[in-house]
């Protein structure tokens, strides 16, 4: 297996009271040798924001912000906004994030055009009750596993919701833009439990319940990615976004394991073809890396890496990730033999 350096931890939590819980996750965007990192930040109570810092290179933090640079505003954000991911199409920035009212989780983003004032563009996942998804899901078992469909009928048969007096919908997280269009439209991936999908989409306002009935109904159409391994076995989600190169679209994402001590989160990677990116090249047979350091092992949620953001200096992909959810650290691999790993496991695995 190909070497991947990790260089620990590079930001921590500060008693400022909008951090003082917690920092993880970071969206990075580099420009030249600067690193401009959009970070989760947590305060007491669980809630969440996003701060911001500067880096001179990879890893030398060199400023931070005071103050959050993106809080809550609107009702499904009443608890957080989190999970940040920043990716540059075109003249915009486009800021991805997970909205949450403290119940209610879905994939939301913003924009901006110099990374200090952002607009909300609203949410982007559907919002269908688990009743509502549980009726329409089809399901091709080529792609989905058995707990996608058990999770969401057994909700509807025990009629969980009772049990909450607020209306719950299906979760959707994990969403992050591709650099780019796909076929002329704006191109996203996101995570409808326990697979990665993408969604192509000109403009917020197509994305109507009638479109998510009739997306769901064919759910297995926009699976790129499905749970396939051991390391897997709980389900995948997008990572950085997508890091475009001549071999195709570099995916590094994150799994969740299930294991006798618990969830273990690691960081994966795969390889799309980049015309179709819904055509998988080949991914990793195992983590890229997991968690080995006391601040991956024990936090506020342990065993967890959760890689969010991505950055090339010379040969060196530099991996941005939270850590335990309590901190930021980086990890750096060699590109060119990452991407040569990825194709000669695609290669033997034919041969068999």
């Amino acid at each position: 297996m190909i070497a991947v350096k990790k260089h620990g931890v590079i930001l921590e939590k500060t008693e400022i009271e909008f951090e003082n819980s917690g920092v993880l996750n970071p969206a990075v965007y580099k420009d030249g040798n600067i690193v401009h990192m959009f970070y989760q930040a947590v305060r007491d109570g669980g809630f969440s924001c996003i701060g911001y810092c500067k880096l001179d290179g990879p890893l030398k933090v060199i400023e931070r912000s005071l103050k959050p640079k993106f809080c809550q505003k609107e009702s499904y954000e009443y608890k957080g906004v989190e999970d940040p991911r920043i990716t540059k199409i075109d003249d915009s920035f486009y800021l991805s994030y997970t909205a949450s009212d403290g119940i209610n989780c879905f994939g939301a983003y913003a924009t901006s055009k110099d990374l200090l004032k952002f607009e909300r563009k609203g949410i982007v996942t559907p919002k269908l009750t688990f009743e509502e998804y549980a009726d329409i899901i089809q399901l091709d078992f080529d792609k989905i596993n058995i707990a996608h469909f058990m999770f969401y009928r057994l909700f509807k048969r025990y009629k969980l919701k009772d049990l909450l007096k607020k209306k719950i919908f299906v979760w959707d997280k994990s969403v992050v833009f591709f650099p780019k269009k796909i076929q002329g439209k704006l191109a996203m991936l996101h995570r409808l439990h326990p697979s990665i999908q993408i969604l192509c989409f000109n403009d917020p306002s197509e994305l109507t319940k009638d479109f998510w009935k009739k997306y769901v109904s064919k759910l297995h159409k926009h699976i790129v990615l499905a749970p396939k391994y051991k390391h897997e076995n709980n389900r995948i989600g997008a990572g950085c976004p997508p890091i475009e190169t001549d071999q195709g679209w570099l995916l590094i994402y994150y799994s969740a394991q299930h294991t006798p001590k618990g969830i273990v989160h690691h960081a994966c990677a795969a390889l799309l073809d980049l015309e179709d990116p819904w055509k998988e090249l080949g991914r990793l047979k195992e983590p890229l890396f997991s968690p080995t350091e006391p601040s991956e092992i024990e936090g506020n949620v342990n065993n967890m890496i959760f890689p969010t953001g991505a950055a090339l200096f010379n040969e060196d992909l530099y991996i941005y990730y939270g850590t335990a959810d309590s901190k930021i650290a980086a990890a750096s691999i060699n590109m060119n033999a990452l991407l040569q790993e990825i194709k000669n496991q695609s290669k033997q695995k034919k041969l068999l």
